[in-house]
């Protein structure tokens, strides 16, 4: 019960060896399109009404694993918050991708650069899913999308969409990209800008909800974005701007 009961996010993935770690997928939606997209559950707490209820296909095809089980508001005494939708399963990592073969095929990316909100990293996985980008790179001062309210909010995107982390920006180019930095400066070009649309392999760069991108970040990069605006408002949050330039970019 550890994994649902009192181990923090931090010692469920297990920082030194990420291959024995452990994420939390909640509500039945979530928890299928996790195991269609092969994650390996170890283990299910679940509200007893929902064993033969809303997780009865789920618990049918996760073979022999632990399953506890209680009213709602024992395992919400247990767990510290309500269930949504009554279930929550515990599920393997697996073995970190290196950025070549998760962007290998791909023409649209997003780098996800030292954002930290659980809601917002799931928010954009959602709209890199639903709007086109093939492939979503993270820095190492980024919210972990397999956190368990990130997982929720994106409704399971997370186990749609080809993701890693990314210790050097150098990487992209060595591997063709072009890259654009979404970030209020005097050499901004809008989003719609034809320039854009004419390169092959681009990878749009989100920045932080409060400072957005290090100077650095987006003095190196290609291009640097901007989403024009009414009314004399600057910015977006980084989860609706993220969706707007997924939008913009990604068509064909």
């Amino acid at each position: 019960m550890a994994v649902f009961a009192s181990l923090t996010e931090a010692q469920l993935r297990n920082r030194l060896d990420p291959t024995r770690g452990i994420f939390i997928a909640e509500s039945p939606k979530v928890i299928r399109v996790a195991m269609q997209a092969g994650y390996e559950p170890q283990a299910l707490l679940c509200e007893r009404k929902h064993i033969t209820g809303d997780a009865a296909d789920i618990i049918a095809k996760c073979g022999d694993i632990p399953i506890y089980t209680g009213e709602r508001e024992l395992l919400a005494q247990l767990t510290g918050y309500t269930l949504t939708r009554g279930v929550l399963c515990a599920m393997h990592r697996r073995p970190e991708p290196s950025v070549a073969e998760v962007v290998g095929q791909a023409r649209r990316i997003v780098v996800i650069d030292g954002v930290v909100d659980t809601t917002n990293i799931g928010a954009i996985f959602r709209s890199a899913a639903a709007l086109g980008i093939d492939a979503v790179l993270l820095t190492r001062n980024a919210c972990d999308p397999l956190n368990r309210r990130a997982v929720r909010v994106s409704m399971g995107s997370v186990f749609l969409v080809p993701w890693t982390w990314l210790d050097d920006y150098k990487t992209l180019h060595d591997l063709g990209f072009k890259t654009a930095a979404m970030a209020l400066t005097d050499n901004s070009i809008a989003l719609d800008d034809q320039r854009l649309k004419a390169i092959e392999k681009l990878a749009i760069i989100m920045g932080t909800e409060g400072d957005g991108l290090p100077a650095q970040t987006i003095s190196d990069a290609d291009y640097v974005i901007r989403i024009p605006m009414s009314h004399q408002v600057d910015s977006l949050n980084v989860a609706a701007a993220a969706s707007v330039a997924f939008w913009e970019l990604a068509r064909k």
